[in-house]
């Protein structure tokens, strides 16, 4: 008689989880005699726009279960999740659950696996910034303590993890799943034309029409964080910066995320941005179109880990607006291509203008070759056996 497949529950949340677990499903998919995959989507990302388009681009199953917990504070996502995978992991009863990354579902599903004495597995673990005033910290700190295996990014993520007293024999140094997505997608992204992307997605009332747009003549940006984004003090410094520096030098691209631009029109500037020549705002774009951008941009201005790390491969030169990142192995001193610049405009327009100039170099560390989840699913495949 075969022995009973392994039950394997794994969890996304929101944007950021989506590129992650895409090629842990396709891999798991690889062994259907070993491995019963059951996707939970905890719905923390509800607006179609953030996504479906990306379960549908990335050719990711469609959840098994679909939580729907939407939006809410920080408390509210945390609560409801457990609430509504308590039901489902003791409906399932899974062998192991799988979490990605450090957004709130993160946190959520790990306690509640370990609550229902279900082992628990972290991909990206290990990453630190050091700053218990972003959420993120906190949800990264408490699923690894929880973890019974830790994927890790890199070696630094295993150094922090065993100055934390983790044992040595749950660590799994695997390299970045993301990349994985990345190489994946890459020739498609590759084949899509920049001005046919901001054309299709720019927002209605700007002054001007999307302009010719050359690969390494333009600049791209996001930004979401509470940080950066809630404090008018903050914010009309680097519209001020963007319109009168960036964007005269070079066409500057802007997605908009919904919250960051509900905080520009209550600050009062985003009339600023939309009357600017030559900054295009668009809606908030699907995984092929942001890589196709990122790939082409000149520079990069970003506060999302994710970016750092796409840039990092790509070789865009990266101004990281945060004071901190839980992914220093992307940063210049680690040979990468990232500069930590914080909301400080006059460190944001010095380390623009060397980046302006600075020629794009690639940096890969080591297994960082788009063959993560093989490795995840190996080992699991090999503990799960034994």
């Amino acid at each position: 008689m075969n022995d009973p497949k392994v039950k394997i529950m794994s969890v996304v949340g929101a944007r950021p989880n989506f590129t992650k677990i895409a090629p842990l499903a396709r891999e798991l998919g690889r062994f259907p005699e070993q491995f019963e995959h059951i996707l939970v989507h905890t719905g923390q990302h509800y607006d179609a726009t953030m996504s479906d388009s990306f379960f549908r681009d990335l050719s990711i199953p469609r959840p098994d279960v679909d939580l729907e917990i939407g939006s809410g504070s920080h408390a509210e996502q945390v609560g409801r999740t457990m609430i509504a995978f308590e039901k489902i992991v003791q409906e399932r009863r899974p062998d192991w659950v799988i979490v990605v990354g450090d957004v709130n579902a993160t946190c959520a599903c790990s306690i509640t696996a370990k609550k229902e004495h279900v082992k628990l597995a972290h991909i990206e673990a290990g990453l630190r910034s050091f700053d218990l005033d972003m959420p993120e910290e906190i949800n990264r700190m408490v699923t690894d303590r929880l973890s019974d295996l830790l994927f890790t990014t890199d070696a630094l993520a295993d150094a922090n993890l065993l100055k934390e007293g983790v044992p040595e024999s749950r660590i799994r140094r695997v390299g970045n799943i993301m990349i994985d997505t990345l190489e994946q997608q890459r020739a498609r992204a590759a084949a899509l034309d920049p001005r046919t992307i901001c054309e299709a997605q720019v927002l209605p009332g700007l002054c001007a029409p999307v302009p010719p747009l050359r690969d390494n003549a333009f600049a791209v940006m996001t930004l979401h964080r509470p940080s950066n984004v809630d404090h008018a003090e903050v914010m009309k410094p680097l519209v001020e910066f963007l319109t009168q520096d960036a964007a005269p030098l070079m066409p500057l691209i802007w997605p908009v995320h919904p919250r960051t631009r509900k905080q520009l029109e209550a600050h009062g500037l985003w009339q600023d941005l939309v009357s600017c020549p030559g900054l295009i705002l668009t809606q908030p774009l699907g995984y092929h179109d942001m890589l196709r951008l990122t790939m082409g941009a000149r520079v990069m201005f970003t506060d999302s880990g994710g970016l750092q790390e796409e840039c990092c491969v790509l070789g865009t030169p990266c101004l990281t607006l945060r004071w901190n990142t839980e992914r220093p192995v992307t940063l210049a001193e680690h040979g990468g291509v990232s500069v930590l610049v914080g909301n400080d405009i006059q460190q944001v327009r010095a380390e623009f203008r060397k980046a302006a100039k600075r020629p794009r170099v690639e940096h890969r560390p080591l297994l960082w070759d788009g063959r993560t989840a093989e490795r995840i699913v190996a080992c699991l495949r090999e503990i799960t056996q034994g």
